[in-house]
């Protein structure tokens, strides 16, 4: 007897999408099986700990979450008989993970699975494979599969930059962008240069050169540049085009500001094709690394919350649960598209995987500020009126209020405050408006570049920092700093649309930008008395 996935609803297909009919049944594809967990009940009992500051609790190790959380064995064994039964191979087990990987022709996979597969095109995203009809499983995997993902590839997420024309250098004159080393400055980062740390940066496109790399880093005047390492997931790659309005853009903006801040830490590039499945094996890979051993994930791609399949969500999720056990910190940018986060349905949507709770979602302010005489203010980021994009946030529809945002309220646009009913975004922020910012290189062209996916990993640089100095990683911090508000700088004015900005926290940035200094005093974990 079959069992429908009990995570699983209808694909969405993008709209104004043309079904240009069935796939190739002899097309070859790979299809992620994701498994449930050992002893999920230990690691639930974890996660509460960690949430509610109980100094008792602490991260494990990989070495010890493999051994406790891994895939059951038997699981595994009974997802392979299933695959030999329907003559899939079985290219990949990683019992940490909880994934097999298979592969198959498409007719192998619909036979598999009772599912159809079907080939789109969309003026913007081009031809991608399709789903439809529910993912039927055998009895016996029922409860042990959590989420089978690849079965369709249309791009999941988009990413998060705003690239600002023309180049207006800040070294000269009045200032009014920046790089990255002065911005760490204006935020009082602590000093340090990230030595021993790996910083995990998630890309679903494009690539970088090397050369351009390291030449940017030498205009900053940092003489031994970071150690780059490109790790391959799946069919993805480092696949430079140099257009700076592609994901080319994103790929230099991330490693050029967490490489400038934090330039001894190791740069670690995950490159997965950018569908649901590649962008969680991507996360997963990061997470339980070995090799590398990252201790911060910075992620600048996303996508509005009802664009995420139920059970890609949830399997996502997973992952970044995974992470906090683990004392990775995980920072993701919360959207350019404001409170709407693009979607055109007159709702108000937040940005996945920034809203899960085990995030530290990165929103946007603008600054007004001068290197070396400090910030004299920062507002919300809203370019809405000149088409320049805002800083994502609201309200989730898929996570439940966590216990460190329990009693807070949303303001309104009108003055009006809403309670928490779920999970609020974004958690920080920081410098996002391109009119205010990053001075980087794309290729070897200068350029200025602003969005929440600068956001994120200017905080990954600063965990890196604080990481480095405190010879330890401060893993899961939004406890913490929810703990501590005083800790940040307090963002009051703007909105991203439906929201406004407040004291205290609210929907557009948060608890605010960065106190470096602060941050530093209290987010290592203190020894236990």
């Amino acid at each position: 007897m079959a069992r429908h996935l009990h995570a699983d609803r209808e694909p969405r297909i993008v709209a104004e999408s043309t079904c240009l009919g069935p796939c190739d049944p002899a097309e070859r594809i790979h299809v992620t099986i994701m498994l449930r967990r050992q002893e999920e009940a230990h690691l639930d009992a974890l996660l509460h700990q960690l949430a509610s500051g109980d100094a008792a609790a602490k991260p494990l190790s990989r070495e010890a979450f493999a051994q406790r959380f891994s895939a059951n064995p038997d699981d595994i064994r009974k997802t392979e008989d299933f695959a030999h039964r329907h003559q899939l191979k079985v290219e990949r087990v990683d019992p940490a993970e909880s994934v097999v990987v298979l592969s198959g022709t498409i007719r192998q996979f619909e036979a598999a699975f009772g599912v159809t597969l079907e080939r789109f095109e969309h003026r913007s995203i081009g031809q991608y494979r399709g789903r439809s009809g529910p993912i039927v499983l055998p009895d016996e995997l029922g409860d042990a599969v959590t989420a089978v993902l690849g079965l369709d590839s249309r791009p999941q997420a988009r990413p998060h930059f705003r690239l600002r024309p023309p180049f207006r250098p800040a070294r000269g004159g009045a200032a009014v962008t920046f790089t990255p080393p002065q911005l760490a400055s204006l935020y009082g980062f602590p000093a340090g240069d990230g030595a021993g740390q790996c910083i995990a940066i998630i890309e679903l496109g494009g690539g970088y050169r090397a050369a351009d790399i390291r030449q940017y880093f030498r205009g900053l005047g940092i003489a031994t540049p970071p150690a780059l390492v490109d790790v391959n997931v799946g069919s993805g790659r480092n696949v430079p085009t140099g257009d700076a309005n592609g994901p080319d853009g994103e790929v230099a903006l991330d490693l050029e500001i967490a490489g400038a801040i934090a330039p001894a830490a190791k740069l670690a590039v995950y490159f997965a094709p950018n569908s649901d499945a590649g962008f969680i094996q991507a996360v997963n890979a990061a997470v339980h690394d070995t090799t590398n051993r990252p201790s911060v994930i910075s992620i600048s791609w996303g996508g509005p919350e009802p664009i995420w399949q139920a059970q890609s969500a949830q399997a996502f999720n997973r992952v970044l649960q995974s992470a906090a056990a683990l004392g990775v910190t995980v920072c993701a940018a919360s959207g350019d598209s404001g409170s709407g986060d693009g979607l055109q349905d007159g709702a108000q949507h937040v940005d996945f995987p920034a809203s899960s709770p085990y995030v530290l979602a990165c929103g946007g302010t603008q600054l007004d500020a001068l290197p070396g005489q400090g910030i004299r203010r920062e507002v919300t980021w809203n370019d809405e009126a000149s088409g320049g994009g805002s800083g994502g946030g609201g309200v989730s529809t898929l996570f439940d209020v966590p216990v460190w945002q329990q009693g807070l309220a949303a303001t309104l646009a009108d003055g009006s405050r809403a309670p928490l009913a779920k999970r609020g975004v974004p958690d920080v922020a920081g410098d996002a408006s391109p009119q205010t910012g990053y001075e980087v290189s794309v290729a070897g062209t200068p350029a200025v570049m602003g969005g929440t996916s600068a956001v994120s990993p200017l905080w990954a640089a600063l965990i890196a920092r604080i990481n480095a100095a405190a010879n330890t990683s401060v893993g899961w911090i939004n406890p913490t700093l929810y703990k501590h508000p005083d800790a940040l700088r307090d963002i009051t004015e703007g909105s991203n649309g439906a929201y406004a900005a407040a004291p205290g926290w609210d929907a557009c940035t948060g608890l605010g930008s960065p106190n470096g200094a602060r941050l530093a005093a209290i987010l290592p974990p203190k020894p236990s008395s």
